[in-house]
């Protein structure tokens, strides 16, 4: 018996015209207006038409990878697909997540994160903070070189993706010390990443408070559908610990390594990518053996996995 979850996409998947890999879909198109209305700007023209840097400005990509996540989902709802037994999402993709489980409606949640991603851009100012992704080396000597490397400054290690990726992130300073640190002592590649702000490191404190304040207003439910969250691989049903845990998420690390060992523990073989691209899709195998991994980002994707689940 396949017992399957479904996890989204965050920052990093967005590519112009993602949309149109699932074809000239009414509900996919009806979910970007929906988006569109409660943000006040149209999010349908930005991923068809770009350009392309205004795709990838933290204040777009996030309202937008949302949406998309939501999009796929929603398809997913009217072609009879039927319920995952968990869910979680990378980053910002615990939102889209949280969306799915009912926690909160996509109209609420579009401006919650734009305002997340206003609030990340502040908090350190441009060419301050920087990120790099080390590959080929274990999490824990990464841990022990940012430890070294910091010098006074911040640089940790802020996104567990696979057992031998791992994203370090602070100040651009630390984090090149850090990055050139990992080379001489053996991985296979520092990469500095582009992006705009030190994403889930210390240095998003500012932002976390600010997120505490705008969710403090809002009303959430209890999920639908467990969610595992980004910060201690936990399924929460309280809204008000779903929120307290939404807040320190966005300063402290994605733990996606042990979200997907988590769902193999609790009986997960099948994990299938919600939403535009297939990075989770990819680290899905890396992270645990024996788990499947599957993208829905296009429409033979979907229906390749409900024949799958169907099957």
């Amino acid at each position: 018996m396949m017992k399957f979850a479904f996890v989204f996409p965050g920052q990093g998947s967005q590519s112009l015209g993602m949309m149109a890999a699932y074809g000239d879909t009414p509900v996919i198109r009806a979910t970007f207006d929906d988006a569109s209305t409660s943000l006040g700007r149209d999010l349908w023209q930005l991923v068809v038409e770009g350009p392309a840097e205004a795709l990838s400005q933290t204040v777009n990509t996030q309202p937008l990878m949302l949406t998309a996540g939501i999009a796929v989902w929603r398809l997913w709802q009217e072609k009879g697909g039927p319920h995952p037994v968990m869910l979680a999402g990378h980053s910002l993709g615990e939102y889209s997540a949280l969306v799915a489980a009912g926690v909160l409606e996509l109209k609420d949640a579009v401006p919650l994160v734009e305002l997340r991603a206003k609030a990340m851009q502040d908090a350190v100012p441009a060419g301050e903070g920087g990120m790099a992704a080390i590959l080929g080396m274990d999490a824990e000597m990464v841990k022990a070189i940012c430890a070294e490397s910091a010098q006074g400054q911040a640089v940790q290690a802020v996104n567990f993706n696979s057992p031998e990726q791992t994203v370090i992130a602070g100040h651009v300073a630390a984090v090149q010390r850090a990055a050139d640190a990992c080379k001489v002592k053996g991985a296979k590649r520092a990469l500095m990443l582009p992006v705009s702000a030190p994403f889930h490191s210390s240095l998003m404190q500012p932002a976390a408070e600010r997120l505490q304040a705008a969710l403090a207003s809002m009303s959430f439910k209890v999920p639908k559908i467990p969610v595992l969250n980004n910060v201690d691989v936990a399924a929460l049903d309280d809204p008000a610990a779903i929120k307290a845990a939404l807040v320190r998420q966005a300063a402290a690390p994605v733990r996606w390594v042990e979200i997907m060992r988590a769902m193999q523990v609790a009986g997960m073989t099948h994990i299938f990518e919600c939403g535009p691209g297939k990075v989770l899709a990819g680290l899905t195998k890396r992270c645990a053996d024996g788990l499947a991994g599957g993208a829905m980002n296009d429409l033979a994707g979907v229906e390749a996995t409900l024949a799958a689940i169907k099957g």
